[in-house]
């Protein structure tokens, strides 16, 4: 009963705030103009997967949730990943408003871009190359904040945003010569430095799962991270992808994962079933932050699941 009481007293204020509320409604925006924007590329939107025998295991420390449903056991969807690639053997360009369930640890709750139930615009192409997905990402972002910008413009007042539209092309800066210059905290200190979202190119074969494929030089992998200006951070990651069953069997060697619980994505990896292609996800509540400038994501959504705290 303490606990409710306790909840309740945090929600309530929080329903009440015009800060919530403004931001909620140009959340809203962002999702409308970028789904719009995706639909006009020749994408087909795909419903989320809620669960799944697998799903991303991602690089970092999570909880995980795992249930047996008459003799298959299912997890929370923490990325539609693996869905995405089978999703293009069947359409060449598809999206997908997915909301994931990352039970981060208690550390990230002040770090103002982690909540544990947010929502992904996940994305994938094709035959597509890296190059070819952060083209396209630039000229969402464009789309998206020239649209809020227009139609969200008592929003944004009250809010005190005056987000600026971001100049084409982003610059690109490769991780290890960021790691060199600035050490291990580059990432902030470039976020922080920066007045224009930027790439994040070639990062280190150990920092990422092994879905992202490998460069030439079996150091790096073909993908990227976009990093907001002011501080603001990681929106987006993704890549290019492996489709080729022995690498993906070298990868997963490599990082140790096991092939059990991978079984059936390799049966299709083996019977060659996978197709190249490239892809991302970004984060709708990080944007959405960026956009308003909020201290928190919390801030973006009505009922906010914040790692470590008591949420509805």
């Amino acid at each position: 009963m303490e606990k409710s009481k306790k909840i309740m007293k945090s929600i309530i204020p929080h329903l009440e705030d015009p800060v919530v509320k403004n931001a909620v409604k140009v959340k809203a925006r962002v999702i409308a103009y970028a789904t719009e924007f995706l639909r006009e590329q020749g994408f087909i939107e795909l419903l989320p997967t809620i669960v799944s025998p697998l799903t991303d295991p991602l690089n970092h420390e999570v909880f995980n949730v795992r249930f047996n449903y008459y003799g298959t056991v299912y997890q929370l969807t923490q990325s539609m990943i693996f869905h995405k690639q089978l999703a293009v053997t069947a359409f060449e360009r598809i999206f997908i408003v997915s909301p994931n369930i990352r039970l981060e640890t208690e550390e990230k709750k002040d770090s103002g871009r982690h909540l544990f139930e947010f929502t992904q615009i996940d994305l994938e192409m094709k035959g597509a190359k890296r190059e070819d997905v952060m083209d396209l990402i630039e000229r969402l972002l464009l789309y998206v904040i020239s649209g809020v910008k227009q139609k969200c413009r008592e929003e944004l007042e009250c809010l005190g945003s005056s987000v600026k539209i971001p100049t084409m092309p982003f610059k690109k800066v490769r991780y290890l010569d960021a790691l060199q210059t600035y050490g291990k905290d580059f990432e902030k200190i470039l976020s922080e430095k920066s007045t224009e979202p930027f790439w994040l190119i070639d990062i280190p074969i150990e920092g990422r799962e092994f879905y992202d494929k490998l460069s030439v030089d079996g150091r790096t992998l073909l993908d990227m991270d976009l990093i907001l200006p002011q501080g603001y951070g990681e929106v987006l990651s993704g890549g290019e992808r492996e489709h080729e069953y022995e690498q993906i069997l070298k990868r997963m060697e490599y990082k140790g994962t096991s092939l059990e619980d991978f079984k059936w994505y390799l049966q299709i990896a083996e019977d060659e079933r996978l197709v190249p292609s490239a892809g991302c996800g970004f984060g709708v509540e990080r944007l959405t932050r960026y956009i308003c400038s909020l201290p928190h994501v919390s801030l973006t959504r009505l009922f906010p699941k914040v790692p470590g705290m008591d949420w509805i």
